[in-house]
């Protein structure tokens, strides 16, 4: 499959995200069927057409790493965007740190067949 199509995928499933959720690279890519494809998952997001994926948003700030925590730079512009667009969405952000365990998307996944179309 070519690298559009792994990223067709992967935004398709960061897009059933839903609202005060997050989930992590390897997550996304566990089941946008890539698995140990987590650096894809972030490489495809910084690809994002920018009226999103099929007429609707990809909420790549939703995405962080296994730590639970912010990837881009600390300070950095685009740092102090994903966070603002977490807290938005009442995640709570400290440092650069999210609690998984609090926050993390933990999807049907029986929900997930019937709306991936891959």
């Amino acid at each position: 499959m070519t690298n559009i199509g792994n990223y067709q995928r992967i935004w398709q499933t960061v897009q059933q995200i839903p609202v005060g959720k997050v989930a992590t690279y390897g997550q996304i890519a566990d089941l946008a069927g890539l698995p140990g494809r987590a650096r894809l998952v972030g490489k495809s997001l910084g690809y994002v057409p920018d009226g999103g994926w099929q007429n609707k948003a990809v909420p790549w700030f939703r995405v962080i790493n296994a730590q639970g925590k912010i990837s881009l730079p600390l300070a950095s512009e685009g740092f102090e965007r994903q966070k603002a667009l977490l807290q938005e969405e009442q995640i709570v952000v400290v440092g650069t740190k999210i609690s998984l365990k609090e926050f993390q998307w933990q999807p049907d996944l029986s929900e997930l067949l019937f709306t991936l179309s891959f």
